[in-house]
């Protein structure tokens, strides 16, 4: 029989599991207590290291409060915005701005934070845009 190997769907999954773990404000460890596994397990499952067995993934759907199939859902996940979104999470700052962003008590200040980091964004992309034909 051969060993079960984490695929790709399984990173996904992981990601999704960490981005609500962090929306809820729950560590590894708290996470891990509550399905009665290391935080070093949860880690796993979070990097797609390990697979996560349905009757687990019930579990933990649970805990964090959301349908299993929000694991799964493509919408989330399946277009190009989707993956870089996910990415995101995984980067050390993201919790970091996410933390901070949601310190604020004020929604309008949040709005504009939001509408200058896209409009930055776009700047930025139209400026690689413009070098790119320029190297071209």
């Amino acid at each position: 029989m051969s060993v079960k190997t984490p695929v790709p769907q399984d990173e996904v999954v992981g990601r999704r599991i960490r981005a609500r773990r962090l929306q809820l404000g729950l560590s590894q460890q708290a996470l891990g207590d509550a399905l009665g596994i290391s935080y070093q397990q949860v880690q796993k499952y979070e990097k797609g290291v390990s697979r996560i067995g349905a009757g687990r993934l019930q579990q933990v759907a649970k805990i964090l409060a959301v349908p299993v199939s929000l694991f799964f859902d493509e919408k989330i996940g399946g277009s190009e915005e989707g993956k870089e979104v996910l990415a995101f999470l995984d980067t050390p700052h993201s919790l970091r701005l996410v933390q901070a962003f949601a310190r604020m008590p004020d929604r309008f200040i949040q709005q504009r934070i939001v509408q200058f980091v896209e409009q930055s964004a776009a700047s930025i992309s139209a400026i690689q845009q413009e070098i790119s034909m320029l190297i071209a």
